[in-house]
């Protein structure tokens, strides 16, 4: 049976651009997409950290090191220039697949940089 786990996130950024009439999506920092292992087009949910809202869109790429939190089209609504999100992403996975897993979770800094970036399991010690 394939389980949905986390593959990749991107811990509490901050909103740079909130544009509402632009063809959806989120708009990421290269350098913050490549860090946590994210593509372009691929399927995120966003957690506003700020507002409680959340919503499901897709990854585009921005200006390498520009720090870019760009959140495009209706989901501009639920997220303002300013606020702290987390941008998730998630695979499938059978049991056979669990002790070769590791979620990569980025920390970002003040200016939405890579802080830091740690490897999880689903076997971890609570924390």
């Amino acid at each position: 049976m394939l389980r949905p786990f986390l593959r990749a996130k991107i811990h509490r950024a901050q909103v740079t651009r909130s544009e509402l009439h632009y063809v959806g999506s989120i708009t990421v920092d290269a350098e913050l997409l490549a860090a946590a292992d994210m593509l372009p087009l691929e399927e995120v949910e966003v957690y506003n950290i700020t507002r409680g809202t959340r919503f499901s869109t897709y990854c585009i790429p921005g200006k390498p090191g520009s720090g870019e939190i760009g959140i495009n089209g209706a989901a501009a609504h639920l997220a303002h220039v300013g606020d702290l999100v987390i941008i998730c992403a998630y695979c499938f996975l059978d049991r056979e697949e669990l002790p070769h897993h590791r979620a990569r979770v980025v920390l970002v800094d003040e200016g939405n940089r890579v802080g830091q970036v740690l490897l999880k399991t689903p076997f971890d010690e609570p924390a």
